[in-house]
């Protein structure tokens, strides 16, 4: 079967649009909400969701997304679980999914199992960020797209090297640092996704930093799709564990994927 991400991207490439990917932590403030918000999200227009597996330590994230995890944690959300809730998701919307995270639980874990038990939960894509290219690949056989970062000082050979072991798309991260809300959009992404684009053909989403419809508008022009995750997990933990919060996710994402359709 065809990855989702790959036919979602080629639907918007058909249409001469911008994808619009948002970024959530499972089981922030439970996994009952994160079905029930993913699936907000998919009306409101959102085309990928990222989630989070949430983690003690994670590295190279900003405040919002750190009280996300902690909120997940406190909730009692693991991998195992989580991943029941990412099948949940899966009978109610074939939007594609993308799982973000860091290596330590997914050791423990096991990796080779997690991966397959995220193919058949009905996951299209593995985002690892302390999963070097220079170490060995996770299998292949499932299908699930294995997604590269790329940074602001990733050298022209790294960068080389890191997309051809990347399927699904590029993940840029658009700013040095940790993830966050920011007041103006990064410069140079254009320079940087060209850079990419001259060692492989996979779509570029870039991320890091961006909250506000006119900065979605703006990194629109530049990439083939763009990720808003801190100012979401930001609101949802404002809002709390209540009946209403997957329809106002719903409400406050929908002018932002709005922008990038712009």
């Amino acid at each position: 079967m065809q990855n989702r991400i790959d036919t979602t991207f080629a639907k918007l490439r058909d249409q001469n649009r911008k994808g619009f990917m948002a970024y959530i932590t499972g089981g922030d403030p439970t996994l009952k909400r994160t079905v029930e918000i993913a699936v907000a999200l998919e009306d409101a227009g959102v085309n990928f969701l990222e989630i989070g597996i949430p983690f003690s330590d994670p590295l190279a994230d900003g405040i919002a997304n750190q009280l996300g995890a902690q909120r997940a944690l406190a909730a009692g959300t693991n991998v195992r679980s989580l991943l029941q809730s990412v099948a949940a998701i899966r009978q109610r919307t074939q939007i594609p999914l993308v799982l973000y995270g860091y290596l330590n639980p997914l050791f423990q874990y096991g990796l080779s199992r997690f991966e397959q038990d995220a193919a058949n939960a009905g996951v299209d894509g593995l985002l690892l960020l302390d999963f070097p290219p220079d170490e060995a690949s996770l299998a292949t056989e499932t299908g699930v797209h294995r997604i590269r970062l790329v940074a602001p000082t990733t050298s022209e050979s790294r960068i080389a090297r890191i997309v051809s072991q990347a399927s699904g798309f590029i993940y840029y991260v658009s700013r040095e640092g940790v993830t966050g809300e920011r007041s103006d959009v990064s410069q140079g992404i254009n320079e940087q996704v060209a850079r990419i684009r001259k060692y492989t053909d996979l779509p570029v989403a870039v991320g890091f930093g961006i909250s506000t419809p006119d900065q979605a508008r703006t990194v629109a022009q530049l990439a083939d799709a763009v990720v808003v995750g801190s100012a979401i997990v930001r609101r949802i933990g404002e809002i709390g564990d209540t009946d209403t919060l997957a329809k106002q996710i719903g409400v406050f994402v929908r002018p932002l994927v709005s922008a990038v359709e712009s």
